[in-house]
């Protein structure tokens, strides 16, 4: 009897640890997670981009467009969208359907190209919903382009003629505000980058989640902009209303600090998620919290696996007992 008690415990302390992945029905709370891009930089159709949806909910935003038709493709290949129906009277395919049905609109990080290259190759046969991003984003993508030079002004200011099928929408920074036709709500956060980028926390009801767009630590960036995200993030994980954290270590740590370029690896992310750690209370504050690892940069280096490497790298480091997890095209969570 007693063998038997301690062995429902261990299962029980199990199911606590890792019921934060979960693929079969969840409940309606938390956050549906697909991968339409995992990628940093050079892999041309797996770049950063994140559909987010609350459970239950089809209505969805993406964190980032880099890849975003090729992200769907490969999803829809792995299962992901099983729960979406394409109404009978529907003309589009599942893909286009959750194209301009299901994504209401951008959460844009910033400008650079392995952020955005998906949303713009996708306008012509896109449907009319906004981009999200701090003004400094807002300006890069209108003046950068959607200029009618790289490509014809799909939204609805900046250089005529304007087509107006994307509203740009200027978040402030740190202001929580509405994300249109969606029960969510985001608070943008800005980042140190090579270019001005942004952290979101996207909230559903008292559920949340934060994805990050690239950023450097504050002790290469000599900042405190993490440091404010983690206090604020250290108050959601005491009250347990955050699901997850979605955020980059482009680079192993074998890269040097000057050719990071705004980017993380495993040692300056584990550097700043003991920043949180000590926020939300100490050790074991952080157990169990699901860290999707992004934006691994492609090698074309022969033996290399860099995901495989900075995946080693930060589990060696983890007295913290974070579940790291390293994305890949198509992947999708629940978490709640």
């Amino acid at each position: 009897m007693k063998k038997t008690l301690i062995v429902l415990l261990i299962i029980l302390s199990l199911f606590t640890i890792f019921s934060s992945r979960a693929y079969n029905s969840p409940p309606n709370t938390g956050f549906n997670i697909t991968v339409l891009g995992a990628r940093g930089g050079i892999q041309d159709g797996n770049l950063s981009a994140f559909m987010i949806s609350p459970t239950g909910n089809n209505d969805a935003i993406t964190c980032d467009a880099g890849s975003i038709i090729n992200g769907l493709k490969i999803a829809e290949e792995k299962g992901a969208f099983t729960y979406i129906n394409v109404p009978k009277e529907s003309e589009n395919t599942k893909i286009g359907y959750i194209l301009r049905e299901h994504i209401k609109g951008y959460l844009i990080s910033h400008a650079h190209l392995d952020h955005v290259l998906g949303m713009i190759i996708a306008s012509p046969d896109d449907s009319a919903k906004p981009i999200y991003g701090l003004s400094s984003t807002i300006r890069k993508i209108q003046n950068t382009h959607f200029n009618w030079q790289s490509w014809g002004n799909f939204a609805n200011s900046g250089i005529p003629p304007t087509l107006n099928k994307y509203n740009y929408i200027k978040l402030k920074p740190i202001v929580k505000q509405k994300i249109v036709n969606t029960s969510m709500s985001v608070t943008a956060f800005p980042l140190s980058h090579t270019q001005e980028s942004t952290a979101f926390l996207i909230e559903n009801n008292s559920d949340t989640i934060l994805c990050f767009g690239d950023t450097a630590a504050d002790s290469i960036s000599k900042s405190n902009r993490l440091l404010t995200i983690w206090k604020t993030t250290a108050e959601l994980i005491k009250s347990g209303s955050l699901k997850a954290i979605i955020i980059e270590s482009s680079y192993a740590n074998d890269k040097p600090d000057n050719l990071l370029f705004g980017h993380l690896t495993p040692k300056y992310l584990l550097q700043e998620l003991h920043k949180l750690e000590i926020l939300a209370g100490g050790q074991g504050a952080l157990t169990g919290l699901p860290v999707i690892v992004s934006h691994i940069k492609y090698s074309l280096l022969t033996g290399e696996s860099k995901e495989k490497t900075i995946l080693q790298e930060l589990n060696a480091g983890n007295n913290m007992q974070v579940n790291f997890i390293i994305p890949q095209q198509g992947d999708y969570w629940y978490f709640y």
